[in-house]
């Protein structure tokens, strides 16, 4: 596999990390996450942001290994059965947004839900 799906896959949960990060230092932006109920997340809300992050850090992680860039697992079967975990998981993370009340988190996190999806099988088959 080339490189540039698992570094793609790898920047747009980059980039999630940095939208959650805000989430967590208060901006105004939680029309689009959480079920975009309120603008700045509460408490409970901002710790679930944070545990986000380091999901998609490890989701990036298997990932790369998986993409033979990097060697952090112990055996190559593990990042195979990993990623097509992941890749489910992420598969079905639309569905909750599809049913999100918010509009704003409708129009924006089921396409990122869905390339993420679509990234992560695409790792997952090679």
């Amino acid at each position: 596999m080339t490189p540039e799906i698992p570094l793609a896959f790898g920047a747009l949960l980059g980039a999630l990390a940095v939208f959650q990060l805000l989430l967590i230092i208060g901006l105004p932006l939680g029309r689009f996450a959480w079920g975009g109920q309120r603008a700045v997340l509460p408490a409970r809300l901002r710790v679930g942001s944070a545990v986000s992050i380091v999901v998609y850090a490890a989701f990036a992680l298997v990932a790369l290994d998986r993409a033979e860039l990097i060697s952090i697992l112990p055996t190559p079967s593990i990042s195979v059965v990993a990623m097509w975990v992941i890749a489910a998981y992420l598969l079905f993370s639309v569905l909750p947004n599809l049913a999100s009340k918010s509009r704003d988190e409708r129009r924006v996190m089921v396409p990122v839900s869905l390339v993420l999806a679509g990234l992560a099988f695409v790792i997952a088959l090679s």
